[in-house]
């Protein structure tokens, strides 16, 4: 297995009929990496495209993308909510260049050749379609059975709930609540249960690692008490909390619920590297935590939807997290921090200066980023070698403690049955 000179496989090998070995080459070849932006983001699967509360008024659009395409969340004149391909139906131009904007009035025209197209996506305007009239004559102009109904842009399947909003397209997809399955829902309605959301603010960044990993990431229970000096230090999320982690059906969504500790010396965490007694805040409102009435116990609910978004419950900070693939080796990673219309001004505060935990220079979020960089390094140097998911065993299932790598090897399990048919 170690010898540099091995010819790999054209195939990705496993050692084993299970998925606590995984193949260095999961996450390496562009090849791979197309196939699974079909079989996991253009099929079958519900991506996140945003949150209602972002486009709030007709012709309020938001440019995102489902996989690696080009995509716009926008709301019709009638209050619903479309989501259209980015790609001119004419010579295939990306029209859109700006992340947020209004076009109520206009829709959206093509600069190219100013092809205009109305909020739902329908071809409206087609200049000089008639031709021109020029010496007595009409010169040019479309053929006689151009239909225009025959030339708007590719329509997505939408589903939204709770403010948040899917997109496929896949015409076929099953409906969102049979995606997530009843446990993953169950946590999902948890968060948005109805309360208008507000926009808090954005982050953004690239991180050079295969889009996976995020994925993994926040599968991983192992890591946070061990990584992550804040959190074990102050209690936030750590191996002796009260903990649950669970799957849905398929094993490709979970849900990690933690209930938090005391910050301090606790038990087996004096012996972690990261855990630094004497760590003091110059401020301590980072840690004036207020108990909500809808947490119903878990002061930490981490959700991954598989394959695009992570939802985010850490004490009173809530975000999505969207995955953005860029390549088999690079995603685009976008933080959108909310918060609730019926909020004090004290609690949107709240939630403000706890967002400084997370995003690309967190004081917890920023060591994630580091970590799948320096993975995916080792990953392209040695690709004939294989990941270790063995924490709690081989087996896959739900867990009431954070001591395994369960999710993981569930996530994967998931991945073989997709990927390899």
């Amino acid at each position: 297995m170690d010898n540099a000179s091995t010819v790999f496989p054209h195939k990705i090998h496993w050692e084993s009929d299970g998925t606590s070995r995984i193949p260095f080459m999961a996450y390496t070849g562009a090849d791979q990496h197309r196939k699974e932006l079909e079989r996991f983001f253009y099929r079958k699967h519900w991506c996140y495209v945003g949150l209602e509360a972002e486009i709030p008024n007709p012709g309020d659009f938001k440019r995102t993308v489902v996989g690696e395409r080009s995509v716009i969340m926008v709301r019709d004149a009638d209050g619903g909510i479309n989501v259209v391909e980015n790609v001119c139906a004419h010579r295939g131009m990306q029209f859109c260049r700006e992340r947020h904007g209004n076009r109520k009035d206009s829709g959206f025209t093509c600069p190219y050749h100013q092809w205009n197209y109305s909020l739902q996506g329908d071809l409206q305007g087609v200049p000089f379609r008639r031709g021109v009239r020029q010496d007595g004559k009409v010169n040019g102009g479309m053929p006689a059975d151009f239909k225009t109904a025959e030339h708007g842009l590719t329509r997505l399947r939408v589903a939204a709930r709770g403010g948040v909003v899917f997109a496929s397209f896949d015409p076929d997809i099953e409906s969102l609540e049979d995606f997530m399955g009843p446990t993953i829902l169950g946590y999902f309605d948890r968060l948005f249960n109805g309360r208008k959301l507000t926009i808090l603010g954005y982050n953004r960044q690239r991180i050079p690692g295969n889009w996976k990993l995020m994925q993994e990431n926040i599968k991983d229970p192992y890591h946070p008490g061990l990584l992550h000096t804040w959190f074990v230090t102050f209690g936030l999320w750590r191996a002796d909390n009260k903990s649950e982690l669970k799957m849905d059906a398929h094993h490709r969504h979970a849900a990690m619920i933690s209930t938090r500790g005391a910050s301090g010396k606790a038990g087996q965490v004096t012996q972690v590297s990261s855990f630094k007694e004497s760590m003091q805040l110059n401020d301590p409102r980072f840690l004036d935590i207020m108990p909500e009435p809808w947490w119903g116990g878990p002061t930490a609910v981490m959700m991954t939807l598989f394959p695009s978004v992570i939802l985010q419950q850490q004490v009173n900070s809530v975000s999505t997290r969207h995955i953005q693939p860029n390549g088999n080796g690079s995603f685009d990673f976008v933080w959108t921090h909310f918060g609730f219309e019926d909020d004090t001004g004290e609690m949107t505060q709240r939630r403000l200066r706890q967002a400084n935990l997370f995003g690309p220079a967190g004081f917890v979020s920023a060591d994630d980023g580091e970590v799948i960089e320096l993975s995916q390094k080792g990953f392209e140097q040695k690709p004939y070698h294989r990941t270790l998911a063995e924490l709690g065993g081989r087996e896959v299932g739900d867990t009431d403690h954070m001591v395994t790598e369960t999710l993981i090897r569930g996530m994967y399990e998931y991945w073989r049955r997709e990927m390899e048919d």
